[in-house]
């Protein structure tokens, strides 16, 4: 057992020894603990919304777009790059990276808030094109 659960039953014993009129302000206790552990998240507000999409429609800019592109064909083609050149694709590879895994988190976070498959947003946000995304 876990101590998460084990944790779970305890609460859950103590409560039942509890006496009748105890239990009114054993829910306020715990709806308080809820709330404040729930602010943390997002909460389903037209702004947040608005943050999540930001976030997920995110591009990078059409000149970033075309130094990568350069990079990458160099690196594919087996040209000669410096260690600058490749320091930079490097980069922007993390870089990239780091966005999916923001944009991903966004999308489940969104899906959430409105109580959807996150995989039906993932179809609606997926990139059309290839000028959509950055790999």
């Amino acid at each position: 057992m876990t101590v998460s659960t084990e944790n779970r039953q305890k609460a859950i014993q103590l409560v039942e020894q509890l006496p009748e009129e105890s239990l009114t302000e054993v829910i306020e206790l715990l709806s308080t603990l809820y709330q404040r552990t729930n602010q943390a998240k997002p909460l389903s507000s037209d702004k947040s919304e608005e943050k999540l999409l930001q976030v997920i429609h995110r591009k990078i800019s059409q000149e970033d777009q075309d130094r990568l592109d350069y990079l990458r064909q160099l690196n594919e083609n087996g040209d000669d790059m410096t260690a600058a050149e490749y320091q930079e694709l490097l980069a922007f590879v993390s870089r990239i990276e780091k966005e999916d895994a923001e944009r991903v988190s966004a999308i489940f976070q969104l899906a959430q808030i409105r109580k959807v498959d996150p995989l039906s947003l993932i179809t609606k946000f997926a990139p059309q094109k290839r000028g959509d995304r950055a790999i």
